[in-house]
């Protein structure tokens, strides 16, 4: 295989379980170079989101000491830039240090081919929490498939609808054939994703972020998502991530709570209100247009219903 083909074909076969290399293919000795800081720039979207502050402050050290003892991977762009694809928190702690050249591999491939490239890279991480996996795994399924993430759940639902009713259509559909390979690049089970993972992106979104900094696990998250008082559900997950409690005791404290809302009076309607209000301000509701236009006729019935008019 000449050079030319070996940069734009590897992250089409991956090799579970031999981390960047796997991705990347065989390395020449004479495509590992040093290049400025300044010339490389971050892409636009990138799959990691959260750098766990104490690792990233052990791979400052590291850099500081040591140097990037492993190269990032780049794309070259023109006027002679070049563009991370693979190697974030040792650019990052580059720059902390202070260094002015870093030792990097070039690959010759498309804005496309280094989005995948970067995205089956973050899922072989031994670190990746949960939520990162799901949307990871989602948007390369959905660039595999040209498609989008909404679409993309929706092919997974009903490929394990197949699979539950015995039929072909998961092995013999090309779409059912193409996440089947997926799952099998980064080493995970398309079943077992649907089933636990996708889920988890139904979690309120204050627990989503909890779990995706790294402050809560996800059992635990799934667990004190069926307290189903928003504001007891808000205290109690603010109690677990500052006691660390154990998923025994959030079952404990959350059939305790469940007991004393049996034994206490229903909130008037002026209360549910106010608390409907508080949460309805802080929620993402005003930036959905199907939502805002079931707002905006709630709105008019109690403007109605208490006699307010329409200014103008």
């Amino acid at each position: 295989m000449n050079k030319s083909n070996k940069s734009q074909a590897p992250f089409h076969k991956i090799k579970v379980g031999l981390g960047a290399s796997a991705i990347f293919g065989d390395t020449e000795i004479d495509s590992l170079q040093m290049i400025s800081l300044q010339k490389i720039q971050l892409p636009q979207q990138q799959p990691r989101k959260y750098f766990d502050p104490t690792a990233m402050a052990g791979l400052v050290a590291s850099v500081k000491s040591q140097g990037i003892l492993e190269p990032i991977l780049v794309r070259a762009l023109e006027g002679g830039q070049y563009e991370l694809i693979a190697g974030e928190r040792r650019y990052r702690a580059a720059q902390e240090v202070g260094l002015m050249e870093i030792p990097v591999i070039c690959k010759d491939v498309s804005a496309n081919e280094a989005w995948q490239i970067a995205l089956v890279e973050n899922l072989l991480r031994e670190d990746l929490n949960p939520i990162e996996e799901t949307k990871g795994v989602l948007k390369l399924l959905a660039l595999r498939l040209d498609s989008d993430v909404d679409k993309v759940t929706a092919i997974l639902y009903g490929l394990l609808n197949d699979k539950q009713r015995m039929t072909d259509n998961v092995i013999s559909h090309s779409e059912g054939i193409t996440v089947i390979g997926v799952f099998e690049e980064i080493g995970s089970n398309w079943e077992s994703f649907i089933v636990n993972r996708l889920p988890l992106l139904k979690l309120p979104t204050d627990i989503l972020e909890a779990i995706g900094s790294g402050q809560l696990e996800y059992t635990k998250g799934r667990a004190i998502a069926k307290l189903g008082d928003v504001y007891e559900r808000e205290k109690l997950l603010q109690q677990v991530i500052n006691e660390g409690s154990s998923l025994v005791q959030i079952r404990k404290l959350i059939g305790d709570r469940q007991s004393q809302d049996k034994n206490v009076s229903t909130p008037s309607l002026k209360d549910r209100f106010s608390r409907a209000l508080k949460y309805a301000k802080k929620s993402q509701v005003w930036d959905d247009t199907a939502k805002q236009k079931k707002l905006e006729k709630l709105i008019l019935q109690l403007e109605f219903l208490i006699g307010v008019e329409e200014s103008g």
